[in-house]
């Protein structure tokens, strides 16, 4: 019985403040309107009225005894007449005088005329009582209104200072890691950061300190997010997430002021884990010198850095940061003692896109023939979020067309519009199909018959984005080293396109635009950071972002106009000698390329066997 009493008491109460809290808002607005209209029927009533006739009481009288009236309605001082017509008329008597006696002593035969008095005394002191309070009711609402307003506005005031993170609770639906592939290092790092907070004595009798943060560093989509939604859930323990950018305000100190609250109330609920999201927006490396500084930001971070590492350590709080952005951070930020440990969170590799994709595959229904081995290998260079959409686009597009059941061609459907974009069906002249099919069949043969380059996966001249067409030669397996040969003849292949409109047409087109951007950043990066040139092992390239003894500065462009012009010139040299190679290779396979194009321009799309079935097997890199 008690906690059925508490609970009526609970919902009584929430209900009494609904109530408080609509009557505030509206109640002015209410008796307004209702204020209004009173007044206003009574201004109608007033005008209606004063439309009859009006005429003299000794008029109504004559009237009445030559019996023309038949209603008569006395209303204090208004004598309403109603004649057998149909006609009214209004006539008014002084006051404290009685029409009756009036009529009586005319000699009226009351007899055919029917008098009606109506008592309005009691409607009337209603009338004035309500034109009385009303106002008064009016200027009270007005009042409070103000006051809740002045109070609302003096409590946001105050709470600038608060942080704005948000505690999870244990009853949310919760991410564990069991939800989280493709990551296992980080997944081992954080499972032992949960275990800290869990069980810290285990590690104390050794000596252990808990880790006072920890850092996620990769490219976006490749699950940081996710993993500290995992740490959350398997926790058990206060978990607070916010993102950098929420540290910032317009008023000086506003952001320094939240770090310490949310450390301050961190400290309450330990053991607590604190989540930053993008530390980069508070994180960047304070810099000197011609470099501009940003001193609310600067303060952020000095107050996070003293919360992580101060004169008081704080015991069992620990920091998860992401960012994808690790080279911009600021050094005292990284150092041990407050990100104890810097996991990188990198794209999964083949065996981590199986994982991941078994997670998302789960909820959707496909057919038996998957090869989710396949699948995995056809995308490399995937992130953990670009997997779970193509899952996504697969299952809508198989939802558009009313069926049951993912078939494979729908997740390569999927995977290329990923990556590339939906399809566009453009209007396309039968000489435009035609260029478009010489150029990607130039960049097909030319990497097929080059050694270290992998096979085309799928040709296609069906417009996707801002291509009018695309050659799609995903890599066979994860690299982790990009070898001189490999480049060059990635440069070859997209020199492809443009050497087979010269061979074929003795024209060129726009359409390498693209082509030619690509092929010279490989080619700077080659001379300029890679050391892949005549010019020597040698970086020839400004850093942007120097730190020496923790302070950040702006390093200028060292290199010499005379270097400048033979850097320019090795990227020459390099370009041009590619697109001389995919010129040989073309000519030596003229009357492939032309039946491969035939067929572009007949089927639109080609995949690996189709055309190795016109150009042969892919000779294998030994």
């Amino acid at each position: 019985m008690p906690p059925q009493k508490k609970g009526n008491n609970s919902k009584g109460k929430k209900l009494t403040e609904f109530r408080f809290n609509v009557d505030i808002r509206t109640l002015f607005i209410i008796i307004f309107i209702g204020f209004f209209l009173f007044f206003a029927f009574q201004s109608l009533s007033k005008a209606a009225k004063q439309v009859m006739p009006e005429k003299s009481i000794t008029t109504v009288v004559k009237e009445a005894k030559a019996g023309k009236v038949k209603k008569v309605e006395i209303i204090d001082n208004k004598i309403l007449v109603y004649y057998n017509d149909e006609k009214l008329a209004i006539a008014y008597k002084e006051t404290g005088e009685s029409f009756l006696k009036t009529l009586k002593d005319n000699n009226v035969n009351l007899d055919k005329v029917n008098l009606v008095v109506k008592d309005t005394q009691g409607s009337a002191g209603w009338v004035n009582f309500l034109a009385n309070i009303i106002p008064t009711i009016l200027m009270v609402a007005f009042f409070i209104f103000l006051f809740r307003q002045a109070k609302g506005a003096q409590e946001s005031v105050f709470s600038f200072g608060q942080s704005r993170a948000k505690r999870f609770s244990k009853d949310l639906p919760k991410v564990t890691f069991k939800d989280v592939a493709g990551v296992d290092e980080a997944k081992k790092e954080l499972e032992e950061v949960v275990d800290f907070l869990k069980n810290p004595e285990k590690y104390k009798k050794l000596g252990a300190r808990t880790p006072k943060g920890v850092i996620l560093i990769g490219p976006a989509g490749c699950g940081k997010t996710l993993l500290a939604k995992a740490v959350a859930g398997e926790a058990g323990v206060a978990f607070f997430s916010i993102a950098g950018s929420e540290f910032m305000e317009m008023l000086v100190g506003i952001g320094a002021a939240r770090a310490r609250d949310l450390f301050a109330t961190a400290k309450k609920n330990t053991p607590a884990i604190i989540f930053i999201d993008e530390v980069d927006a508070i994180g960047r490396a304070r810099s000197v010198g011609v470099m501009p500084s940003h001193d609310e930001r600067e303060q952020t971070l000095n107050q996070i850095l003293v919360e992580m590492d101060g004169f008081t350590p704080t015991e069992q709080v620990v920091v998860i940061a992401a960012t994808n952005r690790g080279d911009l951070l600021d050094p005292a930020l990284l150092r041990p003692g407050r990100f104890d440990r810097r996991i990188i969170v990198d794209y999964p590799d083949l065996e981590g896109r199986k994982a991941i994709l078994k997670i998302h595959a789960r909820n959707k229904p496909f057919t038996d023939g998957i090869n989710w081995d396949k699948v995995a290998k056809r995308t490399v260079g995937f992130s953990g979020a670009d997997l779970e959409n193509m899952l996504n686009e697969a299952a809508i597009l198989v939802a558009r067309e009313a069926r049951d059941k993912i078939l494979m061609q729908d997740l390569e459907e999927a995977a290329t519009k990923v990556k590339l974009g939906p399809e566009k069906k453009r209007l396309q002249s039968d000489l435009d199909k035609k260029l478009t099919a010489y150029h990607e069949a130039g960049h097909a043969v030319v990497s097929h018959f080059l050694t270290h380059t992998d096979p085309v996966h799928r040709i296609s001249i069906v417009s996707r984005g801002m291509a009018l067409g695309f050659t799609l030669i995903p890599p066979v397996a994860d690299k982790l080293h990009e070898t001189k040969s490999h480049l060059l003849e990635r440069i070859s292949v997209m020199m492809g396109g443009r050497a087979a409109e010269d061979i074929f047409f003795g024209e060129i087109t726009t359409g390498a635009a693209n082509d030619f951007d690509q092929a010279t950043t490989i080619a700077k990066a080659m001379v300029i950071e890679y050391g892949m040139s005549d010019l020597g092992p040698i970086n020839f390239g400004p850093n942007m972002d120097i730190t020496q003894m923790g302070k950040a500065y702006y390093q200028e462009n060292v290199v010499s106009q005379e270097v400048l012009g033979k850097i320019d010139a090795e990227v020459k040299r390099i370009i041009t000698e590619c697109y001389d190679k995919a010129v040989s290779i073309i000519r030596k396979n003229k009357v492939a390329l032309e039946k491969v194009a035939k067929e572009l321009v007949k089927k639109e799309s080609l995949d690996q066997d189709e055309f190795e079935s016109i150009v042969g097997l892919k000779q294998k890199l030994k």
